[in-house]
């Protein structure tokens, strides 16, 4: 059996061009397989803005992906019980190999990571899309290509059963190719300690994509009433790797008010250099993050509600900003928590030895 990894492409300041080294090599240690990477090539830096990929480049990546799987069907190389593993569900091209495989009759599995769709309201797709027919049955179509459905929280699993619950004829459609895994990420736990253990400023971070679901504004507005820390959205620096750790290894404090979150990674990553992470109790957060780090939903569901609920929330940050040593306990444990159950591929590697 081979491991095929039909990757996501690797743009420099996100957790994907770590995953172009890392994930083999986690892949192959935890199953004893084969693993062969499918390369779409260069990748454009420069992503769509707001985005998470350039929305034009990705497609040419995806496509010279599927060149390379069909060369493969050509050349006899695909054989029974080979898996094909996308680190994007999001990916058409999927259609494309289970066409092949059935119409050769080359006995596969495939299984690929969900990372949003346009189920989710808040994300790019839903806002821009929304539930269009052809998005709709698109990702449908995808779904059922893959033999597994891999997800990293139960909630984006309970907005994906929210969107695609009920069947033409009107019957609850009940799916057990369904697996929340974490991510396969394990290496971020050390990968962050020499920035661990830096002198500590007064420094509240913005970690997100400048985009309307992650709500800046509010952000911003905490900065103007409260001068005495520096407020830092980071994205707006246009910085390195390097730069942007060392930026999470000063701050005391990681800020989201994000209205769509599936997983989660720079509270993360703050965490794991003793940032203290601040985040509202909804989306994955609320089964992800201890009691100490989360805040009310109400206090930031849109500007609105901000402005009724500010004074709450700036007590709240002077509280952690002023005694930052009394939770530093706490964010270790949050880390531990964190490490175990949302950042490890421990359960994704499980379903992969037990393929036949």
């Amino acid at each position: 059996m081979t491991i095929y990894i039909v990757d996501i492409e690797a743009v420099d300041t996100r957790y994907t061009k770590q995953w172009k080294e890392y994930l083999p090599k986690q892949l192959r240690h935890a199953t004893n397989k084969e693993v062969v990477v499918i390369s779409g090539g260069e990748t454009p830096q420069a992503t769509t803005p707001g985005a998470f990929l350039n929305f034009g480049g990705t497609n040419v990546y995806k496509s010279k992906q599927l060149e390379q799987i069909g060369e493969m069907f050509c050349n006899g190389q695909v054989k029974d019980g080979d898996y094909f593993l996308y680190t994007d569900a999001w990916n058409p091209t999927v259609i494309q190999l289970r066409y092949m495989a059935e119409l050769l009759g080359v006995n596969i599995r495939i299984g690929g990571l969900w990372h949003a769709g346009s189920y989710d309201p808040h994300d790019f797709l839903g806002r821009l899309i929304g539930d269009k027919p052809w998005v709709r049955y698109a990702e449908k179509s995808m779904f059922e290509c893959y033999d597994d459905n891999f997800f990293a929280s139960d909630f984006h699993i309970d907005i994906f059963k929210e969107a695609f619950s009920y069947t033409p004829n009107g019957y609850v459609q009940y799916h057990t190719n369904i697996h929340k895994v974490g991510w396969p990420m394990e290496y971020l736990r050390n990968s962050l300690d020499s920035y661990k253990g830096m002198d500590k400023k007064d420094i509240i971070l913005f970690p997100h994509r400048i985009a309307p679901e992650k709500q800046v504004d509010i952000f911003r507005d905490l900065r103007t009433h409260l001068p005495q820390y520096e407020f830092v959205v980071c994205q707006e620096r246009q910085l390195t790797k390097n730069e942007y750790h060392n930026l999470l290894g000063e701050a005391k404090l990681m800020f989201s008010a994000n209205l769509q979150e599936t997983l989660g990674i720079s509270w993360y990553e703050g965490a794991l250099v003793d940032a203290i992470p601040m985040v509202p109790d909804r989306l994955s957060y609320t089964e992800m993050a201890l009691p100490e780090f989360k805040y009310p939903s109400a206090w930031t569901e849109d500007y609105h509600a901000y402005t009724k609920y500010r004074g709450e929330l700036m007590k709240k940050i002077v509280d952690y900003m002023d005694n930052y040593e009394d939770y530093l306990p706490s964010i270790h444990k949050q880390v531990n928590k964190l490490s175990k159950e949302f950042f490890s591929g421990q359960a994704l590697y499980e379903v992969l030895k037990d393929v036949k």
